[in-house]
């Protein structure tokens, strides 16, 4: 696919996506804590598989970063009340103050900028940082909430059932774009050779997540999982 057309295709994808849960959560539809984590948990795994329609071309990498750029610059103008936007407020905050925008979901789309530049589909680093801080860090808090289980001694904002979530969703949203980037011809690795290195760090991101940081781990996450891939791969 021509470059150009992969990013408008990447960037209609990204946006209709954005729009259709912003929707849901201005229309009451669904609460802003679940839209919240939808936003969360799906926009990265549409995202890194939007990387496939990009041409092996130097740009691909830093073209494909504009569009979570462009989103997150939109994030902080509603953040800092330049655009009034009160349906992505609804969608993304917890209790309809703009200002929490700036914390966790701007957080959110400056890292996923930094690792499509960094990383790309490459390496599987950034791929398994994103999914992880998606499937892993968006599961835990939707499952976290429903389902009844114990608190956490070190940190008592966050349960049992939360931490096992973020586990399983983490490696289940890695594993499986990493097999499909393998499957692709994009990493020359072999899957089954990567899935201990993949595992690992699920339990690392696991551990970091469950520490009292609330509004950091969309930071702490990928950045424990980073360090630790740059020495694994």
């Amino acid at each position: 696919m021509p470059l150009w057309l992969a990013f408008v295709t990447t960037f209609t994808i990204s946006i209709i996506w954005l729009r259709f849960i912003d929707f849901f959560a201005s229309k009451g539809l669904i609460s802003k804590k679940l839209s919240r984590k939808i936003i969360h948990i799906g926009t990265g795994p549409i995202f890194v598989l939007s990387w496939l329609l990009f041409p092996e071309d130097p740009l691909s990498r830093y073209l494909a970063a504009i569009i979570p750029l462009l989103i997150t610059i939109q994030f902080f103008l509603i953040g800092i009340r330049v655009i009034n936007d009160q349906a992505s407020v609804d969608a993304m905050s917890r209790t309809g103050d703009p200002k929490e925008i700036l914390k966790g979901p701007f957080f959110y789309g400056v890292v996923f900028v930094l690792l499509t530049i960094l990383f790309w589909r490459v390496s599987p680093i950034g791929i398994i940082a994103l999914m992880i801080l998606c499937g892993g860090d968006g599961f835990s808090d939707i499952i976290g909430r429903r389902v009844p289980s114990f608190a956490l001694k070190w940190s008592p904002g966050k349960s049992f059932a939360g931490t096992i979530s973020m586990f399983f969703g983490g490696l289940i949203f890695s594993s499986i774009l990493i097999f499909i980037f393998i499957e692709f011809g994009f990493l020359n690795i072999n899957f089954w050779d990567g899935f201990p290195k993949i595992l690992l760090l699920n339990i690392l991101a696991t551990i970091v997540e469950s520490l009292p940081l609330r509004d950091w781990d969309n930071l702490t996450v990928p950045a424990i999982v980073v360090l630790v891939g740059l020495i694994l791969f």
